[in-house]
């Protein structure tokens, strides 16, 4: 009896005791200098793309403009027209492309009344619709940052891969 006793107490005292985390939290989160490595790299990809992005642009007959948020637009003093707020809705679709102007999809992507402030799409997308009157079009330029970055769509946009965006509002 004394032995059931015994046992039945440490079966209690081990159920009570705190487990230990499965995931140390120092495996979480990049350290200092992982991070440092990290934004180093994104900082020299994006000097890189920027210089590519350029020197593709002189090799063109249409012209493009650089919009403050790191992209560029075929349509000049964009950033000069009126620009719609959060709340407002729009509708639009765009099409994507490498930069040897292959169309990667061949259906374009449509989102109808969106709210702006409430947009999933990628950052330049929702910038230029925001100058864009209903009809028109643009053509953006988007580093990979501002696209799908490092990881890509995991379907046709590899890693790190700039883009060539045609968007028209609806």
């Amino acid at each position: 009896m004394k032995q059931l006793f015994y046992i039945s107490i440490f079966a209690l005292a081990a159920s009570c005791a705190k487990q230990a985390p499965a995931h140390h939290s120092e495996e979480q989160y990049m350290s200092e200098s992982e991070m440092e490595v990290s934004k180093n790299r994104t900082k020299e990809l994006n000097s890189l793309e920027r210089a590519q992005i350029e020197d593709w642009i002189k090799a063109q007959d249409v012209k493009y403009y650089p919009m403050g948020m790191n992209y560029w637009v075929n349509i000049g003093d964009l950033e000069k027209q009126p620009r719609k707020n959060n709340g407002e809705k729009i509708s639009y679709q765009y099409d994507i492309y490498d930069f040897d102007r292959t169309k990667l999809y061949n259906t374009p992507i449509q989102n109808m009344n969106v709210e702006f402030g409430h947009f999933v799409e990628m950052d330049a997308v929702e910038d230029v619709i925001r100058y864009l009157k209903k009809g028109e079009e643009a053509e953006i330029l988007v580093p990979s940052v501002l696209a799908y970055g490092t990881y890509g769509d995991n379907k046709k946009i590899t890693n790190d891969m700039p883009l060539i965006i045609k968007v028209k509002v609806l």
